[in-house]
């Protein structure tokens, strides 16, 4: 069974970005879902000056090591101010900091939502562009705009909306399916 980890850019509680990712970790089959919260993560501020007096965090060395099973991830963010949250980019400076290439060249789909009619697409194109960076093969990338218009506790409303994730999820699940048979041969 592949192990896919899920990922909201928020420590929110009411979090729409992780009602997002349930909905779509719901769509894939047979996979043992690994939902990180980071709330369950409390880190300090990253400095070098920090790190190099007190060393890596526990809880970094634990989370890499739950990245370390991933056979893929779904990521959604939360967007502040046309960026990540300052949680979930401290979190991937620490990761940073034990591997570089912290999504391990593993599939990911990479999602967005907001209240607003743009879906997070600023910080989901940021995300597109530096991710690949840290190792991310990125298979796809949705944004839902709107979130409390067109998402209900059925899952996503609009019809549209709804058949784009479902494809995209379908070749997510595709990649990480295909990148294991490469890595078998």
């Amino acid at each position: 069974m592949k192990t896919i980890i899920t990922i909201a850019g928020s420590n929110s509680q009411k979090s729409i970005n992780k009602r997002l990712l349930s909905y779509a970790s719901g769509l894939l089959e047979n996979v043992e879902i690994i939902s990180i919260d980071l709330n369950d993560f409390v880190l300090p501020i990253y400095g070098v000056d920090f790190e190099a007096k007190n060393g890596i965090p526990t809880a970094v060395k634990r989370l890499d090591q739950l990245f370390d099973t991933a056979d893929g991830f779904i990521i959604s963010l939360a967007e502040h101010n046309g960026s990540y949250t300052a949680v979930f980019k401290n979190t991937i400076d620490w990761l940073s900091r034990v591997n570089m290439k912290t999504w391990r060249e593993k599939p990911m789909l990479l999602m967005a939502t907001s209240p607003g009619g743009r879906g997070g697409s600023t910080v989901l194109q940021a995300a597109a562009n530096y991710f690949p960076f840290m190792g991310a093969n990125i298979t796809d990338t949705f944004s839902l705009p709107s979130f409390y218009d067109n998402f209900s506790e059925d899952g996503i409303t609009n019809e549209s909306l709804n058949q784009e994730l479902n494809q995209k999820a379908l070749l997510f699940e595709q990649q990480y399916i295909k990148q294991d048979f490469i890595h078998k041969q």
